[in-house]
């Protein structure tokens, strides 16, 4: 099952090294696109693997400047530490963060399960306000998040706006398609009134169209962001009518749990990447 999965899950993981994240990354550009590139990896305790991490972000940023890499990278706080603390994440991503600055890339965090939620916006807010080349995600299906992007657009914060792969409780997360949706196109508008320099991350058709025509009563820079290898054809038509478009590329050994999560996040994901991967594989 396992190896039937990791050739269904290479369409949307570059591979194991951040070699094979560059290659992938140098194709999206090659494309029209730019990329954000994300090492997998998530709940880290191990000092010396937190480590490491940090330092392969950092060695991805310099090799984005050393071969001229239109993109940035996307960090989740747990694999730098902030299941350890809060401080010891800080301390790791600051190190990330001045390296991005000192190379001109933008940085994103990443938005992991609820429970790390608030500290991760409380680390983005402590960081927005020395380095402005910083974004967040925020997951729609979360019943906070029109909260929380109502706090962050008041103080200017860069948004990627997702749907959320992480299976939570109703009490707190709407468990709907439509719900989610609903929610999703709500959230949306609010970037598009009321903010600037987002990502629209979903691969859903409905969302990408409400998307384009809130572009056309809103002046806003805001990009489309897709998963490698998910809705390929839709990619070069957004370019082509003047959208900017961004490939998410995870990388890294530890893709198993990425790739059930991307699965179970929705049903119509199934029939999605099914669809993706057919498209790839016909002659």
């Amino acid at each position: 099952m396992e190896k039937v999965l990791f050739k269904f899950a290479g369409q949307w993981i570059a591979g194991d090294t951040y070699a094979d994240a560059l290659l992938s990354a140098k194709q999206a550009n090659e494309k029209g696109m730019r990329c954000i590139v994300n090492m997998l990896g998530e709940y880290h305790t191990s000092r010396n693997l937190i480590n490491n991490t940090t330092e392969n972000y950092k060695n991805i940023l310099s090799s984005f400047k050393k071969e001229g890499i239109k993109g940035s990278i996307s960090v989740k706080p747990t694999q730098i530490g902030l299941y350890l603390s809060r401080k010891a994440c800080s301390e790791n991503l600051e190190k990330i963060v001045k390296h991005a600055y000192h190379n001109n890339y933008f940085l994103w965090i990443d938005m992991e399960s609820s429970e790390h939620t608030t500290k991760t916006i409380q680390i983005y807010h402590r960081f927005f306000s020395r380095h402005e080349r910083l974004g967040i995600a925020l997951q729609a299906n979360l019943k906070r998040t029109h909260d929380d992007l109502t706090d962050l657009l008041a103080v200017g914060a860069k948004i990627r706006l997702v749907k959320g792969a992480y299976r939570e409780k109703a009490k707190i997360a709407f468990k709907s398609i439509k719900d989610v949706d609903s929610n999703y196109f709500k959230l949306m508008k609010m970037l598009f009134k009321e903010g600037n320099e987002f990502g629209i991350a979903t691969h859903d058709c409905n969302l990408i169209n409400g998307a384009k025509k809130l572009s056309k009563v809103y002046d806003k820079k805001f990009e489309f962001q897709f998963l490698k290898g998910v809705r390929d054809e839709l990619k070069p038509k957004l370019l082509k009518e003047g959208f900017k478009v961004s490939e998410y590329i995870p990388y890294g050994t530890n893709w198993l749990p990425y790739s059930i999560r991307r699965l179970k996040e929705r049903k119509r994901n199934i029939l999605l990447l099914g669809h993706s991967f057919i498209r790839s594989h016909l002659v």
